[in-house]
């Protein structure tokens, strides 16, 4: 099955009792038993499972060609439960530009269970391989990078991880899995934000873990039973309604994304327009090799280095609307130093190159001249 046809058919049936063609919201907690320990069906409580998430669950596992999804409350609720795979003593080799939240999380939440966090630059992989002992146990990559659209070769960092029976986890938040598929390129598991592309609408907080073997799919399963950060059964249904246009709505993303590359890569008070779909890019040949497309999200910075730019810019802007997140089919901004990535430090944040002047743009589906147009004027 393409995967065109998997967004909408992949791990879906329809409903044995009415033929509904889309799943029910099953919006209920518990499930009737005949007898104690026999439910009537295989649903006990919307903890463990439940019907519209099974379904949510089924079509996650088919677009990205992995043994087992999972929803979770958010992306974030997503990569917690996967961490909590770890001990005190463990090590986890990350890259060191990160979703915010994400660097939050590594450096805050878990800076006293003792795992060991190193972020480094994957461009060079002598830089994981030097860090790498007997306590290394996952090596985190997100690709492209939130906001600075880095690339980390996912085949090639596999073949250091599977020779080191090491973990490999990939955000794959900015690509999806209709530009890029992590697990055919030797990746373990995957994250998801399905709060951006997987969604679509910014109508939904909610985050996705897709294991490429069953026994990690159990693994993370209990996990997400135990600690209970599950998504409801509504949330799944608004997920899953998303995923069946994420081809449609993702084609038009990149076409925007190039069309407004193009325009600010020519204008006089842009500096650098960081996206993978130019050739001057430094990743350039990693997203041709591992991804079929380039998607929506562009960032850049100003000639003059100010970020009085670029706050006057995000207030001028009109149907780019100044707000976090990402991915839905309306056109974002957002100032990653003030907003996204304000909890990194700012020596962190300046030592991976997110300025106070950068821009992070989340380019919509609306019509490109009306696009072009607002950043004009917001330019002006």
């Amino acid at each position: 099955m393409k995967f065109n046809t998997k967004t909408i058919h992949g791990g879906q049936h329809h409903d044995p009792t009415t033929g509904a063609v889309m799943p029910a919201v099953f919006q209920t907690s518990t499930f009737a038993q005949t007898s104690p320990g026999k439910p009537i069906g295989d649903y006990v409580y919307s903890r463990s499972a439940n019907p519209t998430r099974t379904a949510l669950e089924a079509a996650l596992a088919s677009i990205e060609n992995g043994a087992k999804g999972l929803a979770f409350s958010s992306g974030l609720a997503a990569t917690d439960c996967l961490l909590r795979s770890f001990k005190a003593g463990d090590e986890i080799i990350a890259m060191d530009d990160l979703y915010g939240g994400t660097y939050r999380m590594f450096t805050r939440i878990y800076k006293d269970s003792g795992i060991k966090f190193h972020f480094v630059d994957m461009n060079n992989l002598d830089n994981v391989r030097s860090l790498i002992n007997e306590n290394t146990k996952m090596v985190w990559l997100e690709t492209p990078t939130n906001p600075l659209m880095k690339l980390a070769d996912i085949a090639a960092v596999a073949k250091i991880t599977k020779a080191n029976n090491i973990l490999l986890a990939v955000d794959n938040t900015f690509a999806t899995p209709y530009l890029q598929n992590p697990l055919d390129l030797g990746a373990d598991v995957v994250m998801h934000s399905a709060t951006k592309y997987l969604s679509g609408h910014s109508d939904v907080v909610a985050g996705a873990l897709i294991a490429k073997t069953a026994e990690l799919g159990e693994q993370l399963l209990f996990q997400q039973f135990a600690t209970g950060a599950t998504l409801g059964p509504m949330d799944c249904f608004l997920v899953l309604r998303g995923i069946k246009t994420l081809h449609l709505r993702m084609q038009r993303h990149c076409e925007n994304g190039e069309k407004v590359v193009e325009f600010l890569s020519n204008h006089p008070k842009v500096k650098t327009v960081f996206y993978p779909g130019l050739v001057s890019h430094p990743f350039h040949e990693i997203a041709k090799k591992q991804m079929s497309g380039f998607g929506g999200m562009v960032s850049f910075n100003f000639v003059s280095g100010k970020k009085e730019d670029s706050v006057d810019f995000l207030e001028k802007v009109r149907l780019f609307t100044l707000a976090e997140s990402l991915g839905g089919v309306e056109s974002l901004a957002n100032h990653p130093a003030l907003m996204t990535h304000a909890s990194i430090p700012e020596d962190k944040r300046k030592e991976v190159g997110i300025t106070d002047d950068l821009v992070r743009l989340s380019v919509g589906i609306e019509d490109i001249e009306d696009l072009i147009e607002d950043l004009r004027k917001a330019l002006e």
